[in-house]
């Protein structure tokens, strides 16, 4: 098991949920996710539900919009995890925050301006991704240099618990803008808490030391390497072919849901953030739960249980009718969230525990590059599909696919192992 005290201890600590909250640097992060991940949420509705509403675009077109938002995982995804190897992670998450801000508020003032259009979203959809990129692994390779090592179940679980509680509040504080505002409008706010989230990230005083990098090292050996540690690693592979697997039909799923919501079961924009809301439920709950899981199943079983046992209950979203059994869907989607947030916790914090300081940023890159990529190959496929057959029958077989996307992992070492191992006791592919 993970050990979070301190070894030398004569007798075990009190239970202290503030915990690394009381470190300024880790508050300011923590605070920088907080708002950052409220306003990520206004975006994930209102980008697309500007284009299913304020444009009324076609099935295919809100496909292309949701794979746009990740295709940059795939174009850059491996060299970005060579770069961010070679700098100072805290400023690329400062330059990423300003850069998606800049961005997003050209929506609004093209919509003011009445010349908004699909490829203008297309366009900021991109460049977003590009920069999500960067962030997204700078971010996790950053964390063991703020908190150390020992303390990464620790610090994910708080920052998973941010992310679960905005998934909760966010959709409706997001719902409510777009039906005051329209969508367009309401984007202008995430562009602010981007800002504010740069502004947070700029108050940490602990300042990473400048990476080594070989003389005459190149980017194409180090991707390599990357590439190397992780499909070298059986558990690693096993747990990113599982979470690739689960994207690509989350990707299909997510492309059409927000079109199957407003046009096939007539909800507004409230009660579509709402629905949304519903589902961030699960994932507070997960963010709470995974230390009592993991000690009763253990660190290697709580990966595959946790999406085995909670994915099917996606499949009452395209059984449901307007009505009622639409909302029965949606607080019974809670169960996925309490899957999906505990799986995160207890993967991400092995890949950051297995891995040496210099691969951080590649083998996160690598990972991302596998399950964002797959995300976006999974909307474009979600929006031929619903063009060619609709939005329902697309979800059904989206949900269908994310049920049985635990498979990799269950085939797996993980699925009889209560302690994962540490970096000493697994081959890890080429060296660091």
């Amino acid at each position: 098991m993970i050990s979070l005290g301190d070894p030398d201890a004569v007798a075990p600590p009190k239970r202290d949920r503030v915990g690394l909250l009381r470190d300024h640097d880790f508050r300011d992060l923590f605070l920088s996710t907080t708002v950052a991940q409220v306003g990520y949420q206004i975006t994930t509705l209102a980008l697309p539900l500007a284009a299913v509403i304020a444009l009324d675009v076609s099935e295919f077109e809100v496909g292309v919009l949701s794979s746009m938002t990740m295709i940059a995982f795939v174009i850059i995804g491996l060299p970005a995890g060579a770069w961010v190897d070679r700098m100072r992670r805290r400023r690329v998450l400062i330059v990423s925050d300003l850069v998606r801000a800049v961005v997003l508020f050209t929506v609004p003032i093209a919509w003011w301006a009445g010349v908004l259009t699909v490829w203008q979203l297309y366009a900021v959809a991109l460049v977003i991704g590009v920069f999500t990129v960067f962030f997204d692994v700078s971010y996790q390779s950053y964390l063991p240099h703020l908190v150390g090592r020992k303390h990464l179940v620790e610090g994910n679980a708080k920052l998973e618990a941010v992310r679960a509680t905005a998934q909760l509040g966010g959709p409706v504080i997001a719902g409510q803008l777009i039906q005051w505002l329209t969508a367009p409008v309401a984007i202008a706010f995430d562009a602010a808490a981007l800002g504010a989230s740069a502004l947070l990230l700029l108050r940490i005083r602990r300042r990473e030391p400048k990476p080594e990098v070989a003389h005459g090292s190149r980017v194409s050996a180090e991707i390599k390497d990357g590439l190397k540690f992780v499909f070298g690693n059986r558990i690693l592979a096993s747990i990113v072919t599982c979470t690739g697997s689960y994207n690509f039909w989350t990707g299909a799923f997510m492309a059409m849901i927000v079109v199957f919501l407003p046009r096939d079961m007539g909800l507004s924009p409230g009660e579509i953030g709402l629905f949304f809301a519903l589902f961030g439920v699960g994932g507070v709950c997960g963010a709470f739960a995974v230390g009592t899981l993991t000690r009763l199943l253990g660190e290697g079983r709580v990966v595959w249980v946790s999406v085995a046992v909670t994915s099917p209950w996606i499949l009452l979203v395209p059984a449901a009718e307007p009505g009622w059994r639409i909302w029965l869907g949606a607080a019974l989607m809670a169960f996925v969230g309490v899957g999906g947030v505990v799986y995160n916790i207890t993967q991400v914090s092995f890949r950051q525990r297995l891995t040496p300081d210099n691969m951080l940023g590649r083998m996160n890159a690598t990972v991302r590059f596998v399950v964002y990529g797959t995300y976006a190959v999974g909307a474009l496929l979600g929006g031929a599909l619903g063009q060619a057959f609709g939005a329902r029958t697309t979800l059904w077989v989206a949900a269908a696919g994310m049920s049985i996307a635990f498979l990799p992992v269950f085939f797996s070492p993980l699925r009889n192992m209560r302690t994962l191992p540490d970096p000493e006791h697994e081959t890890v592919g080429a060296a660091a």
